[in-house]
């Protein structure tokens, strides 16, 4: 049964172009996420749908964290929140075990945290889909691109190598 999850932590293009080049995923959206908690700001982030018979939810936060800045407290951290958005109990348990793991590959404490999911606005059309739309643009080429060569060089049994057939494997 496919789950949803939201990621916040960069630039939400560059979080798109990562995750819709998975295996497992069905579906991202960029847009903003808003958490439960009173007085939560908007925060870039993405939601993703996902098959978990595909790609776990502990494979999926490992990505997450390796592919933005997860230990840094940089001044656009209200912009950029590093977080994740779950929709249940028992997501909430496995983010917290995901970012355990991923922990002892970092020396600085990870400050991603966990939120239940509150309210999701899109951004616009025109930015959905940005990097497959424009992968030559200059964005994309000195950000996006990047991220996307590590993520085939670390997690290649993930990537779903058709949607990334103009980058060399």
């Amino acid at each position: 049964m496919q789950q949803q999850v939201g990621l916040g932590g960069s630039c939400h293009w560059c979080t798109e172009a990562i995750f819709s080049a998975l295996k497992g995923v069905v579906k991202v959206e960029q847009g903003w996420f808003k958490t439960t908690e009173q007085g939560s700001q908007f925060s870039e982030a993405i939601r993703l749908y996902f098959d978990p018979e595909k790609i776990s939810l502990i494979d999926l936060i490992a990505i997450h964290i390796d592919t933005h800045s997860a230990t840094s407290t940089h001044s656009m951290r209200n912009k950029y929140r590093s977080a994740i958005y779950v929709y249940s109990d028992e997501q909430y348990d496995a983010a917290l075990q995901g970012l355990n793991l991923k922990q002892a590959d970092y020396l600085a404490p990870l400050i991603t945290q966990v939120f239940s999911a509150g309210e999701f606005k899109h951004s616009p059309s025109q930015y959905q889909n940005y990097y497959f739309s424009n992968p030559n643009k200059p964005f994309c080429e000195v950000r996006i691109n990047p991220k996307l060569a590590m993520l085939l060089a670390r997690y290649r049994d993930n990537v779903d190598y058709s949607k990334l057939a103009h980058l060399s494997q």
